[in-house]
């Protein structure tokens, strides 16, 4: 079930395109029909049947879709662990970032205005 898709340079529609087609490799590897895919997952068969030909399904369908074929563990992979390092525990005191703050190299700049172009000045 490997694909020829590089997804660091797909769209998202393509991707998600992929995802639903392997999906639906996965359910006929396991024999189980649109119907009872879309019965354990709590979904419409028309639901199963768009996400297959990559017409798009909501996130909520797609993750039942997961769950009802038990590979939702598989979801832990799409993010990177966030969590700090031992060492950055410490320098911060065991705080965790509770916001982000632009760097002081975008502070200095100086704000955009409407109407001015790139080296000129109106």
């Amino acid at each position: 079930m490997a694909t020829n898709l590089d997804f660091s340079t797909a769209t998202s529609g393509q991707i998600e395109a992929e995802l639903c087609r392997h999906l639906q490799q996965i359910r006929l590897s396991r024999n189980v029909t649109q119907a009872q895919l879309a019965r354990e997952a709590g979904v419409s068969t028309g639901t199963i049947s768009r996400m297959e030909r990559g017409q798009g399904v909501s996130l909520d369908s797609f993750i039942r879709t997961l769950i009802a074929l038990d590979i939702q563990q598989n979801l832990q992979v799409l993010l990177p662990d966030i969590s700090i390092r031992p060492m950055e525990r410490i320098d911060g005191a065991g705080h965790e970032r509770q916001r982000a703050r632009p760097s002081l190299a975008m502070k200095d700049q100086a704000p955009w205005v409407w109407g001015e172009k790139d080296g000129e000045d109106g």
